[in-house]
C-alpha cells in the first residue's frame, strides 16, 4: 500500500480520465476509478483504465465493478456481468477492484463476494468491499466475514450518510479490525474536516471526491435539458478539482507532521 510522506493514504474518487489527471496532478497516489458518479459510481470502461495506466503509471487505480445504480442485490445476469468486468479490468491494469454484493435482507451475499475476491486475489490484486458495507445489518459480523474471505480493505462511512456522522463506529472498526483489514473512511471527507475525522477515528486512510465544477453550454438548448441541476448550476457537471486535492493533501500532511 503506497502512502504519502504523512503516513496516511488519501484516495480520490474519479469519474473518468480527466478526473484521474486532476487527482494525479494534485498529488494523489491512489484513485478509485468509476463511471457515472451521479449514480454512485459504476464500472468504468477498460479503455479509460488503460489510458490512465499508460499516462500515469505510478498512480494506483482501484476500479469499480458495479453494473447499475440503486442497491447491491444483483441478479445472476448482473453478477455474470460483474465477473466479466472484473476479469477485463484486471487484464487492463487495475491495481484493485471495488465491489460489494448483498442479499435483500441486508446481509452479504457470501457466495458472490467470495467469487469476486477469489478472482481478484488470483490476479494478485487488492479486493476492496465498497460502501455496500454501509447498508448491512451487523457491521461486526460482516467485517469478520470479509476478513475470512480475504478482503484487503473496506470503504465505509460508519453506516451513516457521511463519515463524520459515523465517526464513532469508524473508530470502533479501526480499533477492532485495523490490524487485520484496512479501514478506508469515505463520504463527505474534505480539507475542512479530514484532520478532525482522522483524529476522532484513528483511521489511516480516507476517500474523497474533491468535487469541483465545469460548464457545458450545450446541456440546455432549444427547450431540451440534460441537466441534473436547477438554477445557476443547470449547465454544470462535477469533476475532480486539482486545487481541492492539493488542499486536502496539505491538511493530511500537516497532521502527519504533528503526529511525528
Amino acid at each position: 500500500m503506497a502512502e504519502n510522506s504523512s503516513g496516511y493514504m488519501v484516495e480520490i474518487c474519479c469519474g473518468g480520465y480527466y478526473d484521474a489527471q486532476q487527482a494525479f496532478e494534485g498529488g494523489a497516489q491512489r484513485i478509485e476509478l468509476n463511471s457515472a458518479l451521479a449514480l454512485g459510481g459504476l464500472t468504468p470502461a477498460a479503455a479509460t483504465l488503460r489510458l490512465v495506466k499508460e499516462n500515469m503509471p505510478s498512480l494506483k487505480v482501484v476500479a469499480m465493478v458495479r453494473p447499475r445504480g440503486a442497491g447491491f442485490c444483483y441478479t445472476q445476469e448482473e453478477f455474470s456481468e460483474m465477473e466479466a468486468s472484473c476479469i477485463e479490468l484486471l487484464k487492463n491494469g487495475a491495481d484493485g477492484i471495488a465491489f460489494g454484493c448483498l442479499k435483500e435482507n441486508g446481509f452479504p451475499d457470501e457466495e458472490k463476494n467470495k467469487r469476486m475476491i477469489d478472482l481478484i486475489k488470483d490476479a494478485g490484486k487488492e479486493a476492496v468491499f465498497h460502501r455496500a458495507f454501509d447498508c448491512v445489518e451487523d457491521p461486526f459480523s460482516v467485517m469478520e466475514q470479509l476478513i475470512d474471505l480475504g478482503a484487503d480493505r473496506v470503504l465505509t462511512s460508519g453506516l451513516k450518510n457521511k463519515a463524520m456522522e459515523g465517526a464513532e463506529l469508524l473508530r470502533t472498526l479501526q480499533e477492532r479490525y485495523g490490524d487485520r483489514i484496512q479501514i478506508l473512511a469515505g463520504s463527505g471527507v474534505n480539507a475542512d474536516n479530514v484532520c478532525e475525522l482522522i483524529t476522532k477515528t484513528k483511521v489511516t486512510q480516507v476517500h474523497s471526491s474533491c468535487k469541483g465544477w465545469k460548464e457545458d453550454a450545450t446541456t440546455v438548448r432549444n427547450g431540451v435539458s440534460y441537466s441534473m441541476f436547477q438554477g445557476e448550476q443547470r449547465y454544470m457537471y462535477d469533476v475532480v478539482s486539482k486545487e481541492l486535492v492539493e488542499k486536502l493533501l496539505l491538511q493530511v500532511a500537516a497532521l502527519g507532521d504533528r503526529r511525528a
